[in-house]
């Protein structure tokens, strides 16, 4: 089922480590919270220098959305998130302390349970038309950047603006209709239980 999630809808909540906020986009199984999701999608301001949470047993994917970006201390080794080199990726229980460049940052955030499931990030620059096809079990589509998007498929047309986001099934194609425009595309896939394994053996 295809899930509008409007940005202007969302609030922010605490931190697992109570040293800042973010905003939830979405999050497997719904009802999750920080200890038992499969996945989650997020946003985060960041206004001064400190510590992540860390959240042993997840795979997370970070990603510049506004700001000139920070320098990540992770496990002691440093990397630079600008708007040259706007993604990282590491061990959600990796000891990580940010340094802010210079001012406040916004950054979206995704977090994956390696032990059920993995993901894929992404970023594609819209200018007019274009197609999109769902490949994964989940992919959540956000609008990092651009005033509005616009998808359309033979049975749903949906709207988007800037920090929208929308929750697509797989194996579906869609319009994309965008003046100037940047999406981060999440690809969220299960791993196949042992019964499914044992089916191909």
């Amino acid at each position: 089922m295809t899930v509008l999630i409007p940005f202007a809808g969302l609030s922010p909540v605490p931190w697992k480590n109570g040293g800042g906020s973010t905003i939830e986009i979405a999050i497997g199984p719904p009802d999750a919270g920080f200890e038992d999701f499969d996945w989650r999608v997020s946003l985060a301001t960041i206004a001064e220098d400190g510590a992540f949470s860390q959240f042993p047993g997840v795979d997370r994917t970070l990603a510049l959305v506004e700001g000139h970006g920070m320098t990540l201390q992770i496990d002691g080794e440093p990397s630079l998130i600008s708007e040259a080199e706007p993604v990282a990726q590491f061990d959600g229980a990796s000891e990580v302390s940010a340094k802010l460049s210079r001012g406040v940052t916004t950054d979206f955030n995704v977090m994956t349970r390696s032990e059920r499931c993995y993901h894929q990030f992404g970023r594609r620059r819209l200018s007019g038309d274009s197609r999109f096809v769902t490949r994964a079990d989940v992919t959540v589509l956000f609008l990092a950047e651009g005033d509005s998007l616009e998808l359309s498929n033979d049975e749903e047309r949906i709207g988007l603006v800037r920090y929208d986001a929308v929750v697509l099934d797989p194996d579906q194609t869609w319009n994309l209709e965008a003046g100037q425009a940047t999406i981060f595309i999440v690809d969220i896939n299960y791993h196949a239980d042992e019964d499914d394994e044992e089916m191909y053996e």
